[in-house]
């Protein structure tokens, strides 16, 4: 969830979350990997760098899911949508 929260200000490396999350690489990578599984974040090279981002599409669509799951039922509509 820290990392999650973090990428949630914007993409960031993976250098820059192990600093943020206090996590090793190994950890750290792992846990970008289980995300981009769930295809809630995108990552690209950027020299020997790993950038991540969160996929916003994707992360409302699992909230929604979530809602669902948790038995909330599914988030109302503003006016705009």
């Amino acid at each position: 969830m820290r990392i999650v929260q973090h990428l949630a200000g914007g993409e960031a490396s993976v250098t820059d979350l192990i600093g943020e999350v206090g996590l090793s690489q190994p950890l750290v990578s792992w846990h970008i990997g289980r995300l981009r599984a769930a295809g809630l974040v995108e990552t690209r090279r950027k020299g020997r760098e790993t950038v991540c981002r969160l996929r916003p599409e994707a992360w409302e669509a699992f909230v929604e899911r979530e809602r669902v799951v948790l038995g909330l039922g599914a988030r109302p509509r503003s006016a705009t949508s």
